[in-house]
């Protein structure tokens, strides 16, 4: 097999190898063009030394651009057959590399420790159907995580990086921003996929943060969060029943937040659940 990045004939020759049928399910769609890959390495913006966390490598377009450029990755993958391969092909294409590689098989949603080097950045083409949940579970769970580049449905990009106001503004704006700033850094086209997926992809750049400043935990915020946008078009006062026991005392504590208790969660931002968090109910 030859050696550098994959490209359309390799891709399809290693999933005839391997009888791989891509699932919906989980989100396959293989990058097989070059240029992409080395674009998304370079719009990460990583140095030589840091270790990228790669959820979802596939048949390891992006891995090995990663591998090309980084001290280490660490790929998580729950497709046992993708997994297996992987450290092969990568030993095949780029042999110098090859012991800068973790393989974890698992769901990314439930991986709470890797081995040595740490992580220092999220580089991924993630699932498309367990995106979000992916993301936040890395951050909350891996904080030697300082920065990021992920590639999601374009529509899904935007949400992220909504300011509050915005019309796509929601939870996982809110959530994201307690971790990360965060930006679009470009977006890709179905054609450098196999399969070809019927939407765009959109690229989100993240730099970790310090959460707000709060007397409520993590998760106090996260549930107000969301209990405002079960029912988005509720005034707060209304939304937030559920956790105040009454619409007057969830009025009481929006109050006392400097927080209009008409409003809705929509103009919030993260500091404005944080301080409403921390405020006890009376």
């Amino acid at each position: 097999m030859a050696e550098g990045l994959l490209d359309p004939r390799t891709i399809r020759e290693l999933a005839a190898e391997l009888d791989l049928r891509p699932s919906k399910q989980r989100g396959q769609n293989f990058v097989h063009d070059a240029n992409t890959v080395r674009r998304i390495v370079a719009a990460a913006d990583l140095q030589p030394d840091d270790v990228a966390l790669e959820i979802g490598p596939g048949l390891g377009s992006l891995t090995l651009g990663l591998l090309e450029r980084l001290a280490w990755v660490h790929a998580i993958e729950i497709d046992d057959r993708l997994a297996g391969r992987l450290v092969q092909t990568v030993a095949e294409r780029l042999p110098a590399a090859a012991d800068r590689l973790t393989v974890t098989e698992a769901d990314a949603l439930t991986v709470t420790t890797l081995p040595d080097p740490q992580p220092t950045a999220v580089v991924a083409n993630l699932p498309y159907n367990v995106s979000v949940p992916v993301l936040l579970h890395v951050l909350a769970t891996f904080g030697s995580v300082r920065s990021g580049l992920v590639m999601v449905q374009s529509e899904v990009a935007d949400r992220l990086v909504a300011p509050p106001g915005s019309k796509v503004y929601g939870v996982p704006s809110v959530k994201l921003a307690w971790y990360c700033s965060s930006r679009r850094a470009g977006s890709v086209p179905p054609g450098v996929f196999w399969p070809v997926p019927n939407v765009d992809s959109g690229l989100v750049a993240l730099q970790r943060r310090d959460p707000p400043v709060t007397t409520a935990t993590r998760e106090q915020v996260f549930a107000l969060v969301d209990a405002a946008f079960a029912q988005r078009r509720k005034m707060l006062r209304s939304a937030l029943v559920g956790v105040y026991g009454s619409s007057a005392r969830a009025s009481e504590a929006l109050l006392a937040a400097g927080i209009d208790p008409t409003a809705r969660g929509e103009v919030l931002d993260v500091a404005d659940f944080a301080r409403l968090a921390a405020i006890e109910p009376v």
